[in-house]
């Protein structure tokens, strides 16, 4: 199972996200934060293998907790899950750490292989999805 962390400021999208992803069988929802400060709260005491990361939220942004987590090793993954796809959303995440990029709306099978890429430290790809 891989355990994650699901990171967002809106309470229908992780609600939604927990219900999908524990339907699969392969994912475990450890967690759930409403913010960056939160986030590092949870991934400070769940140690999850996966964190879905929104960047847009009020107090600590998706940015800055991706970096501090990064720093304190918190997580195995960081997976930046957001509705801006933009190249200047997907620059900022990866000079804070994130380890892949998903824009919401991505395909249940796409989120699924990227979150089993990147759950073990020996699979994931430097470079940003």
């Amino acid at each position: 199972m891989i355990r994650i962390l699901i990171v967002d400021d809106r309470a229908v999208v992780r609600n939604e996200l927990r219900h999908v992803l524990d339907l699969t069988g392969v994912v475990l929802v450890a967690g759930e934060a409403q913010d960056g400060w939160d986030a590092l709260r949870q991934a400070a005491a769940l140690r999850p293998d996966v964190v879905l990361m929104d960047l847009e939220m009020p107090g600590l942004d998706g940015f800055e907790a991706t970096r501090q987590m990064k720093a304190q090793g918190l997580a195995q993954a960081v997976i930046v899950f957001t509705v801006y796809g933009d190249a200047s959303h997907r620059q900022r995440a990866q000079e804070a750490g994130a380890d892949a990029f998903i824009v919401k709306g991505t395909d249940l099978p796409t989120l699924l292989g990227v979150l089993e890429r990147y759950a073990s430290p020996h699979n994931g790809d430097p470079a940003l999805s």
